[in-house]
């Protein structure tokens, strides 16, 4: 039994040994990985990321420190510039070799179709040159980008676009998955500064090989594009396609001032493949001015090593015509750090346990037999822990940071921004994800750097920075809609016979053009059936449905038409004002009392004889003018108080404290009397009109119906704003009708008001006086001139209209057309304007405060004063024996003593020293004290 035993231990531990010793030898690193990469070696960028991988491939394998022996088994196959079947074949090739994964491919269009079959096979799809912002989505998760997005591109170009304060361009691109989503990515970015795609220039991909058809479709693209408004050209295209686009666009005279063209990274890449561009004066002329970008790579010294191996590379390509003569370019560094991403990459996956593993797919085992082979293709069982390690990777390379973000970009992008001058190109400033435009002569994130950009050359060789925009040559003019009026044809009407327009606001119009830069054609173009007047914001939808290019005439700015189009700068003001019948006001022999209201009259009579009564108190004990009978006191106070007014007042006041508050009192006497001679003046020489309307509070509170012009947004602003009932208002069509509704009245069918803007009112008032505006301006609007939206014209208008307010030719044309009369002028009152009290409430309280506060201090005074005459007097009359008087008798005393006539200082001393001597008298003689005390109270 126990030999049983240890013959099932010895099984069972050969047995675990055997397992322990297959998973070692499963997980041990395989001697080569097969990897793929696709390329058109033909192509620009192909002929130089064909010599970085291959370079890099050579590096890695001679490198110890990575993947610990294994090699890096490289497979290429050329695509010949085919961007779609035969880059479909050579991936399907490429995954009969069990391949880890394929560096590749170049062209956006391919890296749509091999992505799905790298999900179908699960191996990673590494590309340093697809730049279509649509290939990093959920549909192709096993696409690595290894390059810089378009979408970060197109976010620079639009920087550069708003940076300049253009609004809109037109987009020249390749009709492909390269060229839409690219230019597709650029509306967008625009869209989020206010800018927008005018016109997309598409070209056919198909005629890339054939020469002819190539250049007739360029030539004819560019003509559609020269006659379009926009002169800001964003070139998205191939660099085959690109050269021809700026020689042709140079044939044209499409490179001269006023254009501005921005070409993306295209253009770098060719001039930095082939420097012989450079050399090439033809070929440089064609681009003068050009502002073009280049994915920015900083300084390091394994890039400045591998530049300097770069021209020995480049010598052993196999077009032995071209020795010598290949440029680096950017997306062969980027080709190179691919490799080397790649291969970081597997050090992980093998050091984690990573196997490379393929299965047959069970659906392409029914294509066995096919000369394709696809039988043989495997699922990479490990496909997704690769990918996953990809992601991870984070290293620096020659390209600088390889960091990848979940959806397989590169983190931090940033460009150069160049532009082409001379014989060379001048880098005027970075863009970066973080920063944007920067200028500087580092990476945008450096300290020093500043927003903005450097000076540019533009097109023309000129550095004044183009408009952006002029009016298209194609002989259309401008189609400018104008509101066929019935009435007011001061502002617009059509001159008799003739298709011509006249009136103030035609006029500001063509003084506005005058003033332009450029010459503008144009037409008008009348609205309306001429019976009624038209509805402005139906002539506003023609311009947003492009029936009309702009829309001049009495067109108010609101709030809902700035919505759909743009206005310039208002010519004119003109809110809504009420205008009702006014009658005159009579005079009357009581015309003098009008100034003041009745509160004003009463609380200034009593001021008056508060100020005389506190004047008597302060002086009646110290000045004769203000004693004697109580029938005479009385008279001086009235006369004191009154005479005031005039100045006239005879009698003098000795008081400080009284001088005070007479001083203060006239200065509020001035003020009343110069207000009041104002007013009567006003009253007695200037006609006063009254009305029963005092204006819009009164007029929407009543019940009363109200006129408008028909059309007018006044109809929703009186019933949206001011919750007027519709029922109540009356539309109205012209100037007879608004005469005869306010004569009849709203007892017979007519109108209490009319509600309409100040410039229709001017007018209308000008002939007739019985009627006028009562109360206040109540909206503060304008009238502008109407343009689609984001219309460059509406600024350069706008501007204009400033310089004619400036020069004073505005006012001039308003003159010439808005000349009112007397009556209009004058305008109504809302009522006289009477004098109130809390006009002079102020003054009021000023000498209220001083009257208390000078009887405050004379009443101290006096309290005084007598405590110390009753102390004196008790003292001498020896009242001290007898006891306290009662507070009655006190304070009956303390009356009596206010009403004495105060004697001077000197008087007081002389007094008190007698009284003195005479104590003295009596304390000598005892003999005859009784009769001296009797002698001294009887005096007292």
């Amino acid at each position: 039994m126990s030999k049983v035993r240890v013959l099932i231990v010895l099984v069972i531990l050969i047995s675990s040994g055997g397992i322990l010793l297959s998973n070692v030898c499963a997980k041990s690193p395989p001697d080569h990985v097969n990897i793929g990469a696709i390329l058109a070696f033909n192509s620009t960028i192909g002929k130089v990321a064909k010599n970085a991988i291959e370079a890099a491939v050579d590096d890695v394998n001679s490198d110890p420190t990575i993947l610990s022996g294994t090699n890096l088994n490289i497979s290429m196959q050329d695509t010949k510039l085919s961007i779609g079947f035969l880059g479909i074949i050579d991936s399907l090739l490429l995954m009969e070799k069990d391949t880890a994964a394929i560096i590749g491919p170049q062209y956006s269009v391919m890296a749509h179709v091999i992505s799905h079959i790298a999900n179908e096979m699960q191996v990673p799809l590494l590309s340093f040159a697809a730049s279509d912002p649509t290939l990093t989505s959920l549909q192709f998760p096993y696409f690595v980008r290894t390059t810089q997005s378009d979408l970060y591109q197109m976010s620079a170009v639009a920087d550069i676009v708003d940076h300049f304060q253009w609004r809109d361009v037109i987009a020249i691109f390749i009709d492909d998955d390269h060229g839409r989503n690219g230019v597709a990515a650029l509306g967008d970015k625009l869209a989020e500064k206010r800018g927008k795609i005018s016109y997309k220039a598409a070209l056919n991909p198909d005629n890339n090989n054939n020469v002819i058809n190539n250049k007739e479709e360029i030539n004819s693209a560019l003509v559609k594009v020269a006659l379009m408004e926009s002169r800001v050209i964003v070139l998205h295209i191939y660099p085959s396609f690109g050269l021809e686009v700026l020689h042709i666009a140079q044939t044209l005279g499409m490179m001269g001032s006023g254009y501005v063209w921005i070409v993306t990274d295209w253009l770098t890449t060719a001039l930095d493949s082939d420097p012989s561009l450079l050399a090439s004066s033809s070929i440089m002329n064609d681009m003068q001015g050009v502002i073009t970008l280049r994915m920015f790579t900083p300084d390091s010294r394994i890039k400045s090593n591998f530049e300097s191996r770069w021209p020995k590379l480049a010598h052993q390509t196999s077009n032995n015509n071209e020795k010598g003569s290949l440029g680096l370019n950017i997306f062969g560094l980027y080709a190179y750090d691919t490799v080397w991403t790649l291969a970081y990459a597997l050090d992980e996956f093998f050091s984690n346990g990573g196997t490379l593993t393929f299965s047959n797919d069970s659906i392409l085992n029914t294509l066995r037999g096919d000369t394709l082979h696809l039988d043989t293709m495997g699922v990479f069982l490990n496909g997704s822990m690769l990918l996953q390690k990809i992601l991870e990777v984070n290293r620096t390379g020659l390209t600088g940071r390889m960091v990848f973000s979940q959806d397989g970009n590169l983190m931090n992008p940033s460009y150069e921004i160049i532009n082409v001058i001379g014989n060379g190109v001048r880098r005027i400033g970075f863009w970066s994800n973080s920063f944007g435009l920067h200028s500087g002569e580092q990476v945008p994130n450096h300290e020093n750097s500043s927003e903005g950009l450097y000076g540019v050359i533009w097109p023309g060789q000129t550095t004044q920075t183009p408009r952006g925009w002029v009016f298209a040559s194609n002989g259309r003019h401008l189609r400018i809609g104008v509101p066929l009026r019935v009435s007011y044809h001061e502002f617009v009407s059509r001159i008799e016979g003739s298709d011509m327009f006249g009136g103030y606001c035609i006029d500001v119009f063509t003084a506005a053009l005058d003033l332009l830069p450029y010459p503008v054609p144009y037409k008008f173009i009348p609205f309306g059936d001429g019976k009624t007047n038209p509805l402005n914001s139906m002539l506003l939808q023609k311009v947003t449905t492009g029936n009309f290019d702009a829309v001049v005439g009495d067109i108010t700015i609101t709030t809902n038409r700035t919505k759909i189009v743009d206005f310039t700068q208002p010519y004119i003001e003109s809110g809504l004002v009420v205008v009702a019948p006014i009658r005159k006001m009579k005079s009357n022999a009581w015309a003098f009392l009008r100034p003041f209201t009745p509160m004003m009259w009463l609380v200034t009579g009593m001021f008056f004889l508060a100020v005389g009564a506190v004047v008597w108190i302060l002086e009646r004990r110290l000045n004769d003018d203000f004693r004697g009978t109580p029938r005479r006191q009385f008279v001086t106070i009235i006369w004191f108080s009154f005479s005031t007014l005039f100045f006239a007042h005879r009698e003098r006041t000795v008081s400080t404290l009284g001088r005070l508050v007479l001083i203060i009192w006239l200065f509020v006497v001035l003020i009343l009397n110069s207000s009041y001679i104002a007013s009567l003046t006003s009253i007695l020489t200037v006609e006063q009109l009254s009305s029963p309307i005092k204006g819009i509070e009164s007029l929407a509170t009543s019940n009363e119906r109200i006129g408008y012009l028909r059309g007018s947004f006044a109809e929703n602003y009186l019933t949206d704003e001011l919750n007027i009932h519709r029922s109540r208002l009356v539309p109205l069509n012209d100037p007879s009708e608004y005469e005869k509704a306010l004569k009849d009245g709203a007892a017979n069918g007519g109108v209490a008001a009319i509600i309409d803007e100040r410039a229709y009112m001017e007018l209308f008032l000008a002939t007739r006086c019985e009627f006028g505006i009562v109360g206040q301006e109540f909206t503060k609007m304008g009238w502008g001139f109407a343009f689609p939206r984001d219309s460059p014209l509406a600024i350069d208008m706008s501007t204009a209209i400033l310089k004619l307010s400036e020069n004073g030719d505005l006012q001039r044309i308003h003159d010439k057309w808005l000349t009112r009369s007397a009556c209009s002028s004058e305008g109504a009152k809302q009522g006289i304007d009477r004098l109130e009290t809390k006009s002079f409430w102020g003054l009021f309280l000023l000498i209220g405060i001083a009257c208390f506060i000078a009887l405050l201090c004379h009443l101290i005074r006096m309290a005084y004063r007598f405590k110390r005459h009753y102390s004196s007097n008790n003292t001498n009359s020896n009242l001290e024996v007898e006891g306290s008087s009662s507070c009655f008798s006190r304070i009956k005393s303390f009356f009596l003593f206010v009403n004495e006539r105060e004697e001077d200082d000197e008087k007081i001393k002389r007094r008190r020293k007698d009284n003195r001597v005479v104590a003295h008298e009596v304390d000598v003689s005892p003999l005859h004290n009784s009769n001296v005390s009797i002698h001294v109270e009887n005096g007292a």
